[in-house]
C-alpha cells in the first residue's frame, strides 16, 4: 500500500496546497488534469506490475505442480530411448486429461498410456489418481494383470471420493456426472529380450516403426502396413477403467519382440481426432511414413516433425488433449533366431 498511498498524497497535496490548483483559469485546469492523469497512470502501472508478479508466481507454482504430476521422462531407460510430449486443450496448462509414464523395474520396462474422458484441467484429478497408483504398484506386482487390478481400484476410489464431495449421497447414480467418467489405459511391459506384453482397456493400439522396410506381408493379420510403419492391432480391447468392471480373466497379449532399431509409437486419440478446417482427421499413419521415410532418425526428431505436421493440420492447438510417447530399442543384443519378430504376435 505504500506506493498507492504516496501517489494519493501527491494528488491531495497538489489540490489543497498548490496555488495553481486553486485557480479557475484554463491553464490551471489543464495543469490539474495533467497532475491527476499522471497520478492515475502511476497507480494503474503499479497495479499492473503487481498483477504480473502474482501471475508469474502462480505460473511457477502451477508449473511445479504439473511437473510433479506428469513428470518429464528420462531420455533413456534400460536401453530404450524415450521421447514424449503432451499438449493440453486448455491454453496455459501443460497437463490435461492424457497421461503417460515409463518406469524400469525388475520385471521389465513398464509403460502406461491413458486418456481420461473429457479434457483439460477438469480431468487432472483422475490423471493424478491413475498415475499415483501406477507408480506405487508397478514395482511390486510381478504380472501385468495385478497392475491393472490396482489401477481399477484406484480409479474406483477416486470416483467414489468425488461423488461424496460433489453430492450429498455417498453412492454413484446415473444422474451423477462422475459416474460417466472413465479412462482408457494401455499397459505395456518390455522385457530385457525385447518381448512385449500388453493389456489394453479401450485405448488405441500403438504403431511399430521398423528399422527397415520389412516384408509387406510379414504381419499375416488384420494390421495396416504402410512400408516401415505398421499399426499393431491385437483384437478387441478390455473396457475402459471406471466404465464397467473388468472381467475375471485378464489375458495378457503377447506382442512378439521389439527388435533393436525398432520403435513403438504410442498415442492418445486426440492425435488422430485432430481436424483441419475442412473437418478431415489427421492422417497419422501417412504422416509417420513421411516423417521416417528419409531414413533412421532419433525419436525426438520424429516427434518434433510429427507435431509440426499435427499443429499445421489443426491450424494451431487441437481441440482435444494430445499425448505421444515413443520407445526406441537401442540395445546391442541381437534377437534370438527362434524368437518371432514384433509382427508375429499372438494372444492366448
Amino acid at each position: 500500500m505504500g506506493v498507492p498511498t504516496a501517489w494519493g498524497a501527491v494528488a491531495v497535496t497538489y489540490k489543497l496546497a498548490c496555488p495553481l490548483a486553486q485557480q479557475n483559469g484554463l491553464g490551471a485546469r489543464i495543469a490539474t488534469c495533467a497532475v491527476f492523469l499522471a497520478v492515475g497512470t502511476g497507480l494503474m502501472l503499479h497495479v499492473r506490475r503487481g498483477l504480473l508478479r502474482e501471475l508469474r508466481q502462480i505460473r511457477r507454482v502451477a508449473g511445479a505442480a504439473q511437473g510433479v504430476l506428469l513428470r518429464p521422462l528420462p531420455p533413456r531407460i534400460d536401453g530404450l530411448d524415450i521421447a514424449a510430449t503432451q499438449l493440453s486443450a486448455d491454453r496455459g496448462a501443460s497437463v490435461g486429461g492424457d497421461l503417460y509414464e515409463v518406469i524400469g523395474t525388475e520385471h521389465g520396462v513398464r509403460v502406461v498410456m491413458g486418456d481420461v474422458r473429457g479434457h483439460g484441467l477438469a480431468a487432472i484429478g483422475t490423471v493424478a489418481a491413475v498415475l499415483g497408483s501406477f507408480r506405487e504398484v508397478v514395482h511390486d506386482e510381478p504380472e501385468l494383470p495385478g497392475v491393472l487390478r490396482k489401477l481399477e481400484r484406484a480409479m474406483g476410489r477416486h470416483l467414489a471420493e468425488r461423488a461424496k464431495a460433489e453430492h450429498s449421497s455417498s453412492g454413484l447414480d446415473t444422474d451423477n456426472p462422475v459416474a460417466e467418467e472413465f479412462v482408457t489405459v494401455l499397459l505395456l511391459e518390455i522385457g530385457r529380450d525385447g518381448e512385449v506384453r500388453a493389456l489394453n482397456c479401450g485405448h488405441p493400439w500403438p504403431y511399430l516403426l521398423r528399422a527397415d522396410g520389412g516384408p509387406a506381408d510379414a504381419h499375416g493379420g488384420p494390421a495396416e502396413v504402410r512400408g516401415r510403419v505398421e499399426y499393431l492391432g491385437f483384437g478387441e480391447p478390455l473396457p475402459p477403467l471406471g466404465l464397467f468392471p473388468l472381467p475375471a480373466e485378464l489375458p495378457v497379449v503377447h506382442c512378439g519382440r521389439l527388435l533393436p532399431g525398432e520403435t513403438l509409437f504410442l498415442h492418445t486419440d486426440g492425435v488422430e481426432d485432430a481436424r483441419d478446417g475442412a473437418g478431415r482427421f489427421f492422417p497419422l499413419a501417412t504422416a509417420l511414413t513421411d516423417v521416417i521415410r528419409p531414413g533412421p532418425t532419433s525419436p525426438k526428431a520424429v516427434l518434433a516433425a510429427l507435431l509440426t505436421r499435427l499443429l499445421a493440420h489443426a491450424g494451431g492447438f487441437p481441440s482435444d488433449d494430445v499425448a505421444v510417447l515413443m520407445l526406441h530399442n537401442d540395445r546391442d543384443e541381437a534377437p534370438k533366431p527362434q524368437d518371432d519378430r514384433m509382427a508375429h504376435h499372438s494372444a492366448p
